[in-house]
């Protein structure tokens, strides 16, 4: 039983962390189908042992936490509740059975399920007034309506003035929209969403409403929530007329009587998904009936009376028809495989990384062959495997070669499978450097694009990092040859370059590029040594002594700071005037040893900005909550992790204490 207990917390955990970065964050790290397979396998569990299911548990809450970034709180009139998950036709037929048992020859509705973000749209006499966000689905939602009434598909005005009429639709992007999106977000060197929903969730939350209407976002209503002054017996009834006052309802929907008649709009729906301008993640089945929706009413969590059956990943076949090879900013050289496109969800794929020599190795994939393709996480494309009774008879091995594709220089393996380019002067390293030194995680320069990189490089005005604080030197040059752009393009870059200079020096050290020193390392180092001089006079045992600094990267740190034509790199960023020095205490920073979670919306800060202050102090920031956290800092709304932190015991601060805490 302890066993059991214990895998039912782990999963909560992990679907808690999942639920964060999906509802609150919109930056999910895994796909739909990787969270539904974690929560059924919770739902089998709790299942199996009723004892153990809490009332805290991923299970039976709905959505995420209302935030107030975007505007005030509002409470929902009608919960905005989930759908309950299906995920074979055993369980579809098995919902159409149990309606058919309860209810008296009642109709289906299956429609595509959108995938977006719920928004919840309130008129009063005719005229929209609210436009209210899931939040937590039970009580209460975000007040977006400023956002809203930049959404051309949401009607402001209807033609018929009902006294109050609430409907509920999903806020989407169409990936052309979406596509614009990141091409603008990579010309300025911003970071790029990982998929629609996420953009159109993370915008319909900006402050800025001008950003809302930039970013082209459109809505579908799906459902009528409540409706005062008129009477509707169903919801296709409801739908007819909401198309008659000019809302934009799902257009394609089946009213079916069977369970075949379902199945058979189910798959109808799911041969068209990859032809749809939008993402969809399954096809929702509701009974027709209003009336018949009341009598099988609703759990906690989900309506009865509904289902939304989930898709499994889309695969597909395709011909190999070359393997090309890239050098990245330390050298290593990734092959990708290029084949004939294909349609996956949604969008046009012909490229999938091969990793390296052992994994092209293991799938034994040669040019030529037909291979099997999948998108992971429903954007990652990759390949699943080789069919290898459709090889062509004259297909050879693919070997990587021991010279760079690139300069030509000799390559060397390392101790994993990595196949590294030798000549520190590549130049598709020196590009992927600067990308990364200019990167959000290193020295943060806003604006500084890839194709503002690659220009540079090109016309010989940098060669490496240190060369980006010369650029002020050639303003007029660049302007006339217009590389950045005209004139105010140019000195924009050039402030944001001259502004970088004062950035923490842990941000240089992990822009170096120094391979296995990320910003943990990096920010470890600089504690601990305090100046980027110290540090490049320690030897192995001395870095070896920083906390999580083992054998191999204190190699690296070493030999980097040894090379000569680094010395003069970093000679160039002191003459530059670039940060390399910070105050270091004796024990490493006030909150070393200590570990902060954050949980909830913090007012005065983000939480990027709260973990880096942790950081810089010499503390750990984590994102679960267990017996070794030493503080949570609680702001608005903080959820599950303070639960948690409550039943273990774990000290908690409320934002203005965690502040005092670090200045004091």
């Amino acid at each position: 039983m302890d066993n059991v207990k214990q895998k039912i917390e782990e999963l909560r955990q992990k679907i808690l962390y999942h639920n964060d970065l999906y509802y609150n964050q919109d930056m999910p790290e895994i796909s739909d189908y990787e969270y539904d397979m974690m929560m059924e396998k919770l739902k089998r569990l709790e299942k199996e042992n009723p004892e153990l299911i809490t009332a805290d548990s991923p299970t039976q809450k709905v959505g995420g936490t209302a935030k107030r970034q975007a505007g005030v709180l509002v409470r929902h009139d009608v919960p905005m509740l989930s759908l309950q998950d299906v995920f074979s036709r055993e369980e579809v037929d098995a919902f159409v059975d149990n309606m058919k048992q309860e209810l008296v020859n009642p109709e289906f509705v299956v429609e595509e399920k959108i995938d977006g973000l719920s928004l919840a749209l309130r008129y009063q006499d005719g005229e929209l007034k609210r436009a209210i966000t899931r939040g937590d689905g039970i009580v209460q939602g975000e007040d977006v309506t400023a956002n809203a009434l930049q959404i051309k598909d949401i009607k402001k005005k209807l033609k018929d003035k009902i006294p109050y009429f609430e409907v509920r639709g999903e806020v989407y992007m169409t990936r052309e929209a979406f596509a614009l999106v990141n091409e603008k977000q990579e010309l300025l060197g911003k970071r790029l969403f990982a998929n629609p929903r996420n953009c159109a969730a993370g915008t319909l939350r900006q402050l800025d409403s001008k950003i809302t209407k930039e970013r082209n976002l459109s809505m579908f209503i799906f459902n009528l929530q409540k409706a005062e002054g008129k009477d509707f017996i169903t919801h296709t009834q409801a739908y007819e007329f909401m198309h008659k006052q000019g809302m934009k309802i799902i257009h394609s929907y089946k009213v079916c009587t069977t369970k075949d008649e379902v199945w058979q709009a189910i798959e109808e729906i799911g041969a068209r998904r990859g032809e749809l301008p939008y993402d969809i993640d399954g096809a929702v089945v509701k009974i027709n009936d209003f009336a018949q929706r009341e009598t099988v009413g609703a759990t906690s969590k989900v309506p009865r009376w509904a289902v939304a059956y989930k898709y499994p990943p889309e695969e597909k076949e395709t011909k190999v028809i070359n393997i090309e090879l890239s050098v990245g900013r330390t050298g290593r050289i990734t092959p990708t495989a290029v084949f004939e496109p294909v349609q996956l969800c949604g969008t046009k794929v012909e490229r999938a990384t091969l990793h390296n020599q052992d994994f092209i190795n293991d799938l034994d994939i040669r040019i030529g062959d037909t291979v099997r393709v999948y998108k992971s996480g429903e954007i990652i494309p990759k390949v699943r495997c080789v069919i290898k009774e459709k090889r062509p008879d004259n297909t050879v091995p693919f070997v990587i070669g021991d010279t760079c594709p690139v300069c030509g220089a000799k390559t060397i393996r390392d101790d994993k499978a990595d196949i590294r380019c030798s000549n520190p002067h590549c130049p598709a390293q020196i590009e992927r450097w600067i990308i990364n030194f200019v990167g959000r995680d290193a020295m943060d320069i806003k604006g500084f694009g890839m194709m503002y990189i690659k220009t540079l490089i090109e016309n010989n005005y940098i060669k490496n990092p240190a060369d980006i604080y010369n650029l002020y030197m050639y303003r007029d040059e660049l302007i006339e040859k217009g590389l950045i752009g005209k004139e105010k393009n140019t000195d924009k870059l050039l402030l944001a370059i001259e502004n970088s200079k004062k950035n923490a020096p842990w941000r240089l050290l992990c822009g170096l590029g120094i391979l296995n020193i990320g910003k943990a390392a990096a920010r470890s180092l600089l504690n601990h040594f305090g100046s980027f001089d110290k540090l490049s006079k320690a030897n192995e045992d001395e870095i070896k002594e920083v906390n999580d600094i083992g054998d191999i990267s204190a190699k690296q740190v070493y030999d980097f700071f040894q090379d000569e034509d680094n010395k003069i790199m970093l000679e160039k960023f002191k003459q530059a005037g670039v940060n390399t020095e910070q105050e270091v205490t004796a024990n490493g920073g006030k909150f070393s040893g200590l570990t902060f979670v954050l949980t909830g919306t913090l007012t005065t800060m983000s939480r990027n900005e709260a973990s880096e202050l942790i950081q810089s102090l010499g503390g750990k920031a984590s994102s679960s909550v267990s017996k070794k956290t030493s503080y949570v800092v609680a702001g608005e709304n903080a959820g599950s992790k303070l639960t948690k932190a409550e039943t273990l015991g774990v000290k908690i601060l409320t934002e203005t204490e965690f502040l005092t805490m670090a200045k004091n």
